[in-house]
């Protein structure tokens, strides 16, 4: 079993505290922007073993009673039908998928705020699209000199212009499908609106990463820059809060550049600024509860190699900019990391290198590493799940799962009716097969049985897999990489 550093049970009681002691600051009513993921954050369940993926929501359904839900999505976004890329589905359609997830788990969505309206007909036409499954919809719009300009901001011409959403509740959080789609701006706009009907909210934010009070080279830390190279953010000590308290405390470059601007709207609304520095107005309790800090550091270590992995296939595929790949880098020199402190990417190479092909390894969580290999019947993915559930089952190596006569009939339904040009099973359509023959087969039913083990394990391809294989890898659980090179030359492949 992997070790933990991280005491979630404990984050989830001093989390929902904190949360409760600002909306009383406030006279029970804020604004609390959240920012990171509230639903699936693998990135915090990496680098802080312990942390559940969905620890955050969970710890908001424990307030559910007195919250309620605004979801921000910049109209741009729409437009361009952007893409949450760790899920591959657009961001108007995550907004969807949140609403479903709020609702599952009892909370109150109040309504979908369009920030940033010019009248696009495709942002009207989600809009209706909401409408009609009855979610309310609001558009807010471009203010000239946003955000340096808080005189026309805060002012009828300004935040005044924006549809206003009613909310019953004490607590208001503000979330997104992704980064950049205006949470501060409606937080801000409603608390303004707020004041002008003779409600004082207040305004807070939510913010996992990085974290305030580690120190500002800590692994956590540059693990969080490793993930946002695509953001340009830097990690920062906040010379706001160093200035009023004489603590040092860690921020990113965003949120200390905006902050003298943010002051200025907080005294226009409020009449005078109920914080001193960007950390002020947080309330993440993560850094209170990490209980191995060893442990902690080897997890987030290994996430910004990781990271670099991950940027380096990306550029590969044309979604990154090389100067992207060079911070990345950069930020796993500095860690005094290389690549080959990834032992399973060490252990891929070797094998790819014994074989003359493209293969995979996995480490599993008792450290045992297993590799896979290119066959004929199977891709180098598939292979080495086989062999990594042979392992956990104790099934010898020798014993086939799938028998061959299986096998073919698969590979002539894609090669002849699919059109596939590769004849080999990916590690879905191995996964769909071995649950077939566990019907009949005891073995594969065995093999079947061990899936649940994988989740948490490290995984790594010598050459960038299909999306089908990362796909699978990533609903397994398996924390995968790839080496940046192609499988083959081919400028385009729909397998």
């Amino acid at each position: 079993m992997a070790k933990l550093g991280f005491d979630n049970n404990k984050y989830i009681e001093m989390q929902s505290k904190r949360i409760r002691e600002r909306i009383a600051q406030f006279g029970d009513k804020l604004y609390l922007e959240f920012g990171g993921k509230l639903f699936d954050d693998y990135h915090a369940s990496r680098v802080l073993p312990g942390f559940l993926p969905d620890t955050k929501i969970n710890m908001l359904v424990q307030l559910k009673d007195s919250t309620e839900i605004i979801i921000a999505i910049h109209a741009g976004d729409i437009e361009r039908n952007k893409i949450r890329n760790d899920l591959d589905i657009a961001y108007d359609r995550e907004v969807l998928r949140l609403i479903d997830a709020f609702r599952n788990k009892g909370l109150l969505v109040s309504g979908v705020v369009v920030t940033r309206y010019r009248g696009q007909a495709s942002v009207d036409a989600f809009a209706e699209r909401l409408e009609n499954l009855g979610i309310h919809v609001y558009r807010h719009y471009p203010i000239e000199g946003y955000p340096q300009n808080p005189q026309l901001i805060v002012s009828e011409d300004g935040f005044g212009k924006n549809e206003f959403v009613e909310t019953t509740r004490p607590l208001v959080v503000v979330t997104a499908p992704g980064p950049g789609s205006g949470k501060l701006a409606v937080c801000l706009s409603q608390v303004y609106q707020e004041f002008r009907r003779g409600v004082r909210a207040g305004y807070a934010k939510f913010e996992t990463f990085p974290i305030w009070n580690l120190p500002l080279q800590h692994p956590v830390n540059l693990a969080y820059e490793a993930a946002t190279t695509d953001l340009d953010d830097v990690n920062m000590i906040d010379p706001f809060h160093l200035e009023a308290y004489g603590i040092t405390t860690v921020n990113y470059n965003r949120d200390v550049e905006a902050f003298p601007v943010l002051n200025s709207m907080f005294n226009r609304i409020y009449g005078e600024s109920p914080y001193k520095s960007p950390t002020d107005m947080g309330v993440n309790m993560v850094g209170f509860c990490i209980s191995d800090n060893d442990v902690v550091c080897e997890a987030a270590n290994q996430e910004i190699i990781r990271r670099y992995f991950h940027a380096a296939c990306a550029y590969k595929r044309g979604q990154l900019n090389k100067d992207q790949v060079y911070k990345a880098e950069m930020i796993m020199n500095r860690s005094g990391l290389t690549v080959e402190d990834r032992k399973v990417a060490v252990a891929a190479r070797a094998r790819a290198k014994e074989t003359g092909a493209p293969a995979m390894a996995i480490e599993l969580t008792d450290g045992r590493m297993i590799t896979g290999k290119t066959g004929s019947m199977v891709g180098a993915a598939a292979g080495a799940l086989a062999n990594a559930l042979k392992a956990l089952a104790d099934i010898p190596d020798e014993i086939d799962l799938i028998a061959p006569l299986v096998l073919q009939p698969i590979r002539a339904l894609k090669i002849n009716h699919f059109g596939s040009e590769n004849p080999r099973l990916h590690s879905d359509e191995f996964l769909y097969a071995l649950s077939i023959c566990a019907a009949t087969n005891p073995m594969a039913e065995l093999a079947l049985k061990q899936l649940p083990k994988l989740r948490g394990c490290e995984a790594h391809a010598s050459v960038i897999l299909s999306r089908v294989d990362i796909e699978t890898y990533r609903h397994l659980g398996l924390n995968c990489t790839c080496e940046p090179e192609r499988e083959s030359n081919r400028l385009f492949n729909r397998n």
